[in-house]
């Protein structure tokens, strides 16, 4: 049976959701008790508007529109009959469920932020072309058979606003990959780079994009008040491209020597990065899931998170909560698991939570779900 993996554009960079697509593939061919066969769909990135300046973000978007939602539809409808089942690895290229047979089809939603100007257009004010552009998109995750949704929390959120069918809908968690692991890994020309920068000196460190929703207002805050304390700590971040209001804070709060600023790096780096760091935040004031807690949890760290019900649904009883924005928070218990670390949940306890999360378990339940559809 041919399942169809319809991928992200690369081009576009959601890491998270290119891991998930990539792992979906991996692990259903290694199935030996399924017929399944994936298939990567996903076609080439056609630069038409001024190629030559795509990092300016008019014209990258303008590019990403023309491919989205007229160049991948017009893929796929040739090629419909090409698999059994088509699964859309990322909920906000829903709308190509309608270039695809909808009873074949199914869709992973990581989260509703793409449908939040519809949801609640008085807390997110967009334009009239943006809500339209996120009604679309809605209106094809309403079409698939089957919605896969990465927590409970989010299944909630999609039920909360009758988005979906309840019947539709299946709780699949992703994994963690093999390289998040307690045992140290090689080390490579980055950590021997940070390390003589560092000379020893302690790191927190945060793994995510720069987006608003991240808040990297409170990191930066909580690493502002914490230096006093701790005046040999630095902040490693790893991903994302500041913001202007960002590189400002920077500025103000006299940071930019204590922070070192990392992108593209593979697992194996970032894993040596989370078993090297005194302590790992995660400042969101949403998440679909939080990948970086799971992976950091793999690597025996201690984990800081928001207190939001996805990050505690992720994180349990293995990571350490603040509410979200309150600075005062962040400090005090960021200060307690730096000094008294033995306060902090178990190592055994971090370990056996991460456990949990496995992409052979992700792919078995996707790919179980299209079986069911096909009898």
């Amino acid at each position: 049976m041919r399942l169809g993996i319809v991928c992200d554009y690369l081009e576009e960079g959601w890491i998270s959701m290119d891991i998930c697509a990539r792992m979906l593939i991996d692990r259903a061919k290694q199935l030996t008790d399924s017929d399944i066969q994936p298939i990567q769909i996903r076609p080439p990135f056609q630069w038409r508007l001024k190629p030559w300046e795509q990092h300016i973000p008019k014209y990258f978007n303008g590019n990403r529109f023309i491919n989205r939602f007229i160049d991948y539809p017009q893929y796929l409808k040739p090629r419909a009959t090409d698999c059994d089942f088509f699964h859309v690895a990322d909920h906000s290229y829903a709308h190509l469920v309608s270039s695809l047979p909808a009873a074949k089809t199914g869709v992973f939603c990581n989260d509703l932020d793409a449908f939040e100007s519809i949801l609640e257009p008085d807390k997110y004010p967009r334009s009239w072309a943006y809500r339209r552009l996120a009604q679309h998109i809605l209106t094809g995750m309403q079409k698939a058979a089957i919605v896969f949704c990465p927590t409970e929390e989010i299944r909630r959120q999609i039920e909360y606003y009758q988005l979906i069918d309840s019947s539709k809908l299946i709780v699949v968690p992703p994994g963690v990959s093999v390289e998040y692991q307690l045992d140290p890994l090689p080390i490579d020309p980055t950590i021997i780079a940070l390390q003589e920068r560092l000379q020893g000196k302690p790191f927190m460190l945060h793994v995510g994009s720069c987006i608003p929703r991240k808040r990297i207002d409170v990191l930066l805050d909580t690493f502002g008040k914490l230096r006093p304390e701790l005046p040999q700590l630095h902040l490693v971040k790893v991903g994302g491209n500041w913001s202007t209001e960002q590189q400002q804070q920077i500025t103000d709060l006299d940071l930019a020597n204590s922070i070192v600023h990392l992108t593209n790096l593979p697992n194996s780096t970032i894993a040596s990065l989370y078993q090297q760091a005194k302590i790992v935040l995660m400042t969101s004031e949403a998440e679909g899931f939080g990948m970086p807690i799971s992976e950091a949890l793999a690597c025996g760290s201690i984990v800081l998170a928001s207190d939001i019900p996805v990050l505690r649904e992720v994180g349990g009883d293995a990571a350490i909560y603040s509410p979200v924005g309150d600075i005062d928070a962040w400090v005090t218990n960021s200060l307690m698991a730096i000094t008294t670390p033995d306060r902090t949940p178990s190592l055994d306890c971090r370990l056996a939570k991460a456990a949990c999360y496995t992409w052979d378990n992700y792919a078995r339940t996707i790919v179980t779900a299209y079986s069911k559809l096909a009898t």
